[in-house]
């Protein structure tokens, strides 16, 4: 179980330095321009993805690397993985906004290249996993020493960029929201995504519970069977909850972990059991629904939310926990992440698209080194 260290920065005084390295980003892309692009070769210089105007493809660019505050972990990065949120800060619609230009990616796997004066929990060398805002898309990341995680012996560097937002959001949803209990049946919502087949994963290899796996094609389905759902239920060839009741003889479900939204929550919701809990994680199919809430009456359920990287701020022991517990479960092999896809830092746009139109399954990385 990792211990969240003491101090660090105040919101306000990273939101200071954010701006400051977000005007020394402005001021060398400035400079470049007027150099015929030429960077400066007086600093070190690395590659990174670069958002520099909304909606636009980003550009890979060499940057400079910035001095580190003495709490920070300099870290070469030799995979990151891709997350819709990542899309979303890119297009100006992500809760969190970000000024421009700014590197996205908000995980990464890597080697410490280099320490801060006060920072005792990492040292030179070692492989760690991180959490960023958003900056992972590139050869280095630079990241407070409370958001960074050993790699256990025996779990590779790509399977290690997977696990923080995908099995974080999972395991919080399963088992800090939903209190998912061995024995209980458990649905899952598009079911062949990162987080719907690491939710697969943890319900079915570490809680011991029953999976039904709902997903958009008999491909999807089949993945999912294989990653160890009981049952699967492809939602474009009937109705959701007229399944679901079949599976489970007209008892329903008691958890629901839904990343969907719109129509299939509704179904998902109606195919509760009695007091059965549905944890919302996302909405992949656009539409935000309500929640009805004479059925949470009838039937004794709860409708919850997971938005795991707010528990970085609001509860930073189980955010950290999350985190500690995914790599546990991968280097004891309970879990086993799945890979759909991996690009090159130059293909980052592609990787983009591959998520988009959802044509991945599992998690999508792209590959740094």
């Amino acid at each position: 179980m990792t211990v969240p260290l003491r101090g660090g920065l105040g919101p306000a005084r990273l939101l200071r330095l954010q701006r400051g390295r977000c005007n020394a980003i402005k001021e060398l892309l400035r400079s470049s321009s007027m150099n015929n692009g030429t960077l400066l070769q007086s600093c070190r210089n690395y590659r990174a993805a670069l958002c520099t105007e909304l909606t636009k493809p980003l550009i890979v660019r060499n940057l400079p690397s910035p001095p580190l505050q003495p709490h920070e972990v300099r870290v070469g990065v030799h995979y990151c993985g891709v997350n819709f949120a990542d899309i979303l800060a890119c297009r100006g619609l992500y809760q969190e906004k970000h000024c421009l230009p700014f590197t996205p990616g908000m995980e990464f796997s890597g080697t410490v290249m280099e320490t801060g004066a006060n920072v005792s929990t990492v040292q030179e060398g070692d492989r760690v996993i991180g959490v960023s805002s958003m900056s992972a898309m590139a050869e280095e990341c630079v990241a407070d020493q409370k958001m960074l995680w050993p790699i256990p012996e025996g779990v590779s560097y790509e399977e290690a960029a997977a696990l923080p937002v995908s099995y974080g959001t999972a395991i919080l949803a399963l088992d800090q929201r939903a209190r998912t209990q061995p024995g209980e049946t458990v649905l899952v919502t598009a079911a062949a995504g990162a987080t719907g087949l690491a939710a697969i994963d943890v319900a079915a290899n570490v809680l011991k519970t029953k999976v039904i796996a709902a997903a958009g094609s008999d491909h999807k389905c089949n993945l999912a069977l294989e990653k160890g759902a009981a049952h699967s239920v492809n939602y474009t060839q009937g109705s959701l909850k007229e399944e679901v009741k079949k599976l489970t003889e007209n008892r329903g479900v008691n958890v629901v972990l839904d990343a969907v939204g719109g129509d299939i929550f509704k179904e998902a919701l109606y195919s509760l059991a009695w007091e059965g809990r549905i944890v919302v994680v996302g909405f992949a199919g656009g539409a935000i629904p309500s929640v009805p809430a004479n059925l949470l009456l009838l039937k004794n359920v709860s409708a919850l939310g997971v938005y795991w990287g707010r528990y970085r701020e609001e509860d930073f022991p189980v955010f950290s926990s999350s985190i500690s517990s995914a790599l546990w479960y991968c280097q004891e092999r309970r879990i086993r992440p799945h890979l759909g896809a991996v690009f090159k830092l130059e293909e980052v746009n592609e990787a983009f698209s591959r998520v988009t139109q959802r044509k991945s399954t599992g998690k999508v990385i792209i590959s740094v080194k």
